[in-house]
């Protein structure tokens, strides 16, 4: 096939290593590739950089890093004329807005990706100083200056289109080619499960009232499991968390009976683009979700999942899925139809494509 454009990806984190990353852009290359768009990547980290910046202390060795990023992304800069396009993911460098500054002089059309309220500050706990460095008030400015600007949903559309009049929202969604048939599950304790990372525990957090009561009701009939951080611990509920592995992350969230995706109401939280939520929904899990955001639209309570605000709530809507396989079977099955409609690669995989494709 002749090529027909060439972009460069500006990216943080190596290929299959950011959930949002997955989620967003590199579930599509494939098929960017296969009609004509040539995809080049860049990313600021590599698997060493990663686990340094990411961990505690060790400061020289993250101003090191930082230092490294930045030439990468000179380099980058010094190839800007090799491109039809270049795409950013949330931002080009940790701070300010320099690169996209330069893109965006350049004749490369230049398109912003992004999938949370990336305007607002979320610390990271393991960052000290960096937090400090962050200023979230450059998304306006990035949106500004780009192209085209893609977005997850309504919420980050509505912020966007304030600085930028050509806005398109583009889902987070599901492989379902990775993501097959739901697995039957084996005879046994009902399995109520979270998936997530470290920074967002915290969100998890909030339910663990309601999970204690739902054991103190139903004891040996169930079980909780937690994927995405093995040094999570949670006695009273007997808890040991496991490491997320892309390999093996459908069959480990397969497990499940029953997923959650709880959510406190805030800034931030209203730009989610519900993944966790989608991920279950995708494997015929049913589903349990915080009304927040995005979450809302997506579930129509009752029928393809369940919304829970109050502690009440989760413990009783729990309660209804452990106690009625049916239940849970038709919900699973609805949810992954809605899934598999609007959240799927195949079903955006066109999306992806007029934007590489400079179409309207």
């Amino acid at each position: 096939m002749t090529l027909k454009s060439k972009a460069l990806f500006l990216i943080l984190h190596r290929k299959d290593r950011s959930p949002g990353q997955r989620y967003r852009h590199e579930q599509y290359v494939s098929h960017l590739e296969a009609n004509g768009v040539e995809c080049d990547f860049s990313p600021l980290l590599d698997a060493n950089g990663d686990e340094l910046f990411y961990g505690s202390g060790r400061v020289l060795q993250k101003i090191l890093i930082g230092l490294s990023a930045f030439v990468r992304r000179l380099r980058d800069m010094r190839r800007l004329k090799n491109y039809d396009m270049v795409y950013v993911y949330r931002d080009a460098f940790f701070f300010g807005t320099f690169f996209e500054r330069r893109i965006a002089k350049s004749n490369a059309k230049l398109i912003f990706d992004f999938d949370d309220a990336i305007w607002l500050m979320d610390k990271n706990p393991n960052q000290g100083v960096f937090n400090r460095l962050k200023n979230p008030k450059k998304t306006a400015k990035i949106i500004a200056l780009a192209d085209q600007v893609i977005v997850g949903n309504d919420y980050l559309k509505n912020y966007a289109f304030a600085y930028n009049s050509n806005v398109r929202i583009i889902p987070s969604t599901v492989d379902f080619d990775k993501y097959t048939e739901p697995v039957k599950k084996a005879e046994g304790k009902i399995c109520i499960g979270w998936t997530g990372s470290f920074s967002t525990i915290k969100h998890f957090e909030t339910i663990l009232p309601a999970l204690e009561e739902i054991k103190s009701m139903f004891g040996d009939r169930v079980c909780f499991k937690l994927i995405g951080e093995p040094n999570y611990r949670n006695e009273t509920l007997e808890i040991e968390g496991v490491p997320w592995k892309s390999e093996t992350e459908a069959v480990d969230l397969g497990e499940l009976d029953i997923g959650v995706m709880p959510l406190p109401d805030n800034k931030w939280t209203r730009g989610k683009c519900a993944m966790k939520g989608l991920q279950y929904m995708a494997l015929g899990i049913p589903t349990i979700m915080s009304p927040v955001g995005v979450n809302s639209e997506i579930i129509d309570d009752g029928s393809n999942g369940m919304l829970a605000r109050t502690s009440d709530d989760w413990v009783r809507k729990l309660s209804l899925l452990i106690e009625d396989e049916s239940l849970r079977t038709r919900i699973g099955e609805e949810g992954r139809k809605t899934a598999r409609k609007d959240f799927s690669v195949e079903a955006n995989k066109e999306k992806w494509l007029a934007v590489f494709s400079n179409k309207s």
